[in-house]
């Protein structure tokens, strides 16, 4: 504990794994001031929380099913200027810190931190500053004050965001029929994303598709 006196946080926790988030709010509940609010277990879940609960503080694991904690970020800060998204991840790899950072995110944290960084990291992203996880190396945090972050470009980048929920549905095995009742669209409008997909990352097939999705981080491997 830092002990610098409470840190005054209502906070939505959202991870896929129940025990994780249960392991989460055991440290969550170590931390004076701060309230957790509700759970969550998938991105569009999150979302609707959000809207309903109004935290201060989404946690959010950057791994979700039906849609991405990336996209996910992009649509709680695109909707209240006021919410404050601290990412959750396992990965301690750049690319990952650079594409939080482009969502929105106010932070970046280990699932491997510890109790004290939690609290640190709250702390910080209360205080309206970024909070980034040690593992960062001091290399990404010079890049990002010479030349900020739109210089990172991916072709997961090249998809509109229609396009990247679409691609995690089929990556996630859900059919046609699947995503257009998920999303309340037509059948032929997402074959039609579908199309736009393939011609836009130049595959040719559905396992084509869910391989450039595992590859980009977009669907996390099953831990």
């Amino acid at each position: 504990m830092t002990g610098r006196g409470s840190i005054p946080c209502r906070l939505l926790l959202a991870d896929d794994h129940s025990l994780v988030r249960a392991g989460i709010r055991a440290l969550l509940e170590k931390i004076p001031g701060v309230e957790v609010v509700g759970e969550a277990g998938d991105g569009r879940e999150v979302l609707k929380l959000a809207l309903k609960l109004q935290p201060d503080v989404v946690l959010l694991d950057i791994s979700m099913p039906g849609l991405d904690g990336l996209e996910t970020a992009r649509r709680l800060i695109r909707d209240s200027k006021s919410v404050r998204v601290l990412m959750l991840s396992m990965h301690q790899n750049e690319e990952y810190y650079w594409k939080a950072l482009q969502a929105g995110a106010s932070g970046y944290l280990l699932k491997r931190a510890a109790v004290a960084e939690l609290e640190l990291a709250l702390r910080r992203v209360m205080a309206g500053e970024v909070y980034l996880s040690p593992g960062v190396s001091q290399g990404l945090v010079g890049t990002l004050t010479k030349r900020g972050l739109a210089g990172l470009k991916s072709p997961l980048d090249q998809l509109t965001p229609r396009q990247r929920e679409i691609l995690q549905l089929i990556a996630e095995g859900r059919n046609t029929k699947a995503i257009a009742d998920l999303l309340t669209l037509s059948s032929k409008t997402v074959e039609y994303h579908r199309l736009k997909l393939m011609h836009r990352l130049n595959l040719h097939d559905i396992p084509g598709l869910v391989r450039f999705a595992f590859r980009s981080g977009l669907v996390a491997q099953e831990r």
